[in-house]
């Protein structure tokens, strides 16, 4: 019997996965929208909140504090699109109270899992899906609309990143309603450092020339804050079977990024590629690596565990804007003014507002 369990879990994880700012408008209510179940009901001790890739996990872990044990699955440094959840994957979601994924399809194979694991009553929440609609997706060079799937990093806009913290302590309230004034006091000092996050980022970008304010990216994750700030993403390398371009694609990248005049493309520490060494020497720019869903900071390839003041979420927008100005011509010490310390935990700092 252990045998054929096993054989259906790796069963289920062999199937895998620049215009105006936009308003936050929730979609249409669907499952995603159905009532947690008070912790009460479920469970002793702490609640547990099983969430999937390092952004996600420390902006939950932010509004959750000590009340809840917040445990992401996918490890940093991993193809969040392709990452095939472990067995031990199921146990931990099987004794979940609530999932919290990013969605729009991101998690594809962690997704089904969680759906043949999870304790019936216990909810798989989807963020992205509930901070905007479908009239609001983005389909481009790794995420073109004749296949799909939207392009799912919302988290990377600053935000989204605040829909993202206001729908978790919503979420976090219905599991644990007698932690309601605690996490509402997380959300409140959280959004402070969020609304900082923001402010800076659009005084990094101001710094910026305008003809310098084009991405050329491998991985194409900076469409929603290229939309948010007034950028333009020209072109993304890898292609979006997540395989190496061909040498055609290559040329044709080298030729416009000569045509642009952009100083600099930009990397990805998750997809590390000789291809675009080649493009940039050829085109005779700069490199540079940014991330999208590996927080800074060497330790513990979990989110939670991980001791680093750095290791979070506005850490890692801190680098990428000092990264995208040092090398499109900016003024990276604007960014020396940010707070990037959790709100609550132990590398935790009193909350300011210095605007």
């Amino acid at each position: 019997m252990k045998t054929s369990a096993l054989l259906l879990i790796l069963g289920l994880m062999v199937t895998a996965c620049n215009a105006p700012q936009n308003t936050v408008v929730s979609p249409t209510p669907t499952e995603n929208n159905a009532t947690v179940q008070p912790v009460q009901n479920q469970t002793k001790g702490k609640p547990i909140v099983v969430t999937t890739v390092a952004p996600v996990t420390n902006i939950v872990s932010n509004i959750a504090g000590d009340r809840v044990e917040v445990k992401g699955i996918i490890p940093e440094g991993t193809d969040s699109h392709t990452f095939e959840p472990r067995p031990s994957d199921a146990d931990l979601l099987s004794k979940a109270n609530l999932i919290i994924v990013n969605g729009l399809r991101l998690e594809a194979p962690t997704a089904k899992l969680a759906k043949t694991s999870k304790l019936k009553e216990t909810n798989i929440y989807e963020l992205g899906d509930n901070t905007i609609n479908e009239a609001q997706w983005i389909y481009d060079f790794s995420f073109p609309k004749e296949q799909g799937d939207p392009n799912p990093h919302l988290w990377v806009n600053p935000k989204y990143a605040e829909a993202y913290a206001k729908l978790a302590a919503k979420q976090l309230t219905q599991l644990d309603p007698e932690g309601k004034e605690y996490y509402a006091k997380n959300l409140d000092n959280y959004l402070q450092r969020l609304n900082e996050l923001d402010k800076v980022t659009r005084e990094v970008v101001a710094s910026i020339p305008a003809k310098n304010r084009k991405l050329l990216t491998y991985h194409d994750s900076w469409a929603y804050w290229a939309r948010e700030y007034g950028f333009d993403v020209i072109g993304a390398i890898q292609p979006s079977d997540f395989k190496e371009p061909s040498a055609q694609d290559v040329a044709k990248f080298i030729d416009q990024i000569r045509k642009s005049g952009v100083p600099a493309i930009f990397g990805s520490e998750v997809y590390p590629s000789k291809v675009e060494e080649q493009i940039a020497r050829e085109a005779k720019v700069k490199i540079a690596n940014t991330a999208d869903d590996e927080l800074p900071g060497a330790g513990s390839a979990n989110a939670i565990e991980n001791t680093n003041p750095q290791h979070t979420y506005i850490g890692m927008m801190a680098n990428n804007l000092r990264i995208i100005a040092e090398n499109l011509g900016g003024n990276p010490q604007l960014v020396d003014k940010l707070n990037t310390t959790n709100v609550v935990g132990p590398t935790a700092t009193a909350t300011t507002t210095t605007y």
